[in-house]
C-alpha cells in the first residue's frame, strides 16, 4: 500500500515538473526575479546620483546653478521612481528638488506620494517624521495651517527630539490664535534644545 502511494506521489511530482518545464515557468520566474533585482539596483543608482545633485544645488552660489542642479536631481528621481515607485526616498528626493525650483504644489504632491500607504512602508519612523515635517513646512508656506498641524502632531510623536518640529507646531498654533497650545509647543522645543533662541523669543512674546 505504501509503495503504491509513494509511486503515485512520484508520478504526480514528475507530471508537475514536466508541466512547469514545458511552459518555461522556472525560467520566467528566475527572469522576473533577476529583472526586479536589477531594476532595484538601477533605481538606487539614480537615487544616489540625484542626492548628489541635490547637495550640489543646495551648496551652489548662484540661483541659475541651483535650479540647473535641482532639475537634474528631479530627473534622476523620476528615473528611480519609474523603476521602483514604492521607494518613498525617491519621491522625497523629487519633492526637495522641486521645492528648490520653487514648485511648492508639485513638491507637496511628491511628498504625498512618499507618505502614501504604498510607499511609506519603506521609511523608518524617523524618516517618516522628517517627511511629515517637510510637508508641514510646505503647507505652512501655502497657508494650509490646519493640515500642517495634523502633520506636525504626527511628526513630533515620531521624532520626539526635534526642536524645529515643536517650534513649527508652535508657529501654527500662534497663527490659529491658540496661545496656550503655542506656548506648550515652544516649551517642548526648549526641553529638547534649551539654547533655542527661536523658542525662547516666542515664549517671551506670547507671555507678554
Amino acid at each position: 500500500m505504501w509503495t503504491d502511494l509513494l509511486l503515485q506521489a512520484a508520478i504526480i511530482l514528475v507530471t508537475i515538473f514536466m508541466f512547469l518545464a514545458m511552459h518555461d515557468i522556472p525560467q520566467k520566474i528566475f527572469t522576473k526575479i533577476r529583472y526586479r533585482n536589477r531594476a532595484g539596483f538601477q533605481a538606487k543608482r539614480h537615487f544616489v546620483l540625484g542626492a548628489q545633485l541635490l547637495a550640489q544645488a543646495r551648496s551652489s552660489g548662484s540661483r541659475s546653478s541651483t535650479v540647473s542642479s535641482a532639475q537634474q536631481a528631479e530627473s534622476e528621481a523620476d528615473k528611480a521612481i519609474s523603476l521602483d515607485p514604492k521607494d518613498a526616498a525617491s519621491h522625497i528626493l523629487k519633492a526637495l528638488a522641486l521645492d528648490l525650483q520653487g514648485f511648492k504644489t508639485s513638491a507637496l504632491d511628491s511628498l504625498d506620494a512618499a507618505l502614501s500607504p504604498l510607499a511609506s512602508k519603506s521609511l523608518t519612523d524617523k524618516e517618516r517624521g522628517d517627511a511629515l515635517f517637510k510637508r508641514a513646512e510646505l503647507k505652512m508656506s501655502m497657508n494650509r495651517v490646519d493640515s500642517a498641524i495634523d502633520d506636525l502632531t504626527k511628526a513630533v510623536e515620531l521624532l520626539g527630539d526635534s526642536a524645529n518640529a515643536f517650534c513649527l507646531l508652535g508657529d501654527c498654533y500662534e497663527k490659529k490664535k491658540m496661545k496656550a497650545e503655542a506656548i506648550a509647543a515652544f516649551e517642548e522645543a526648549l526641553k529638547v534644545e534649551p539654547t533655542s533662541t527661536v523658542a525662547r523669543a516666542a515664549i517671551d512674546r506670547l507671555g507678554s
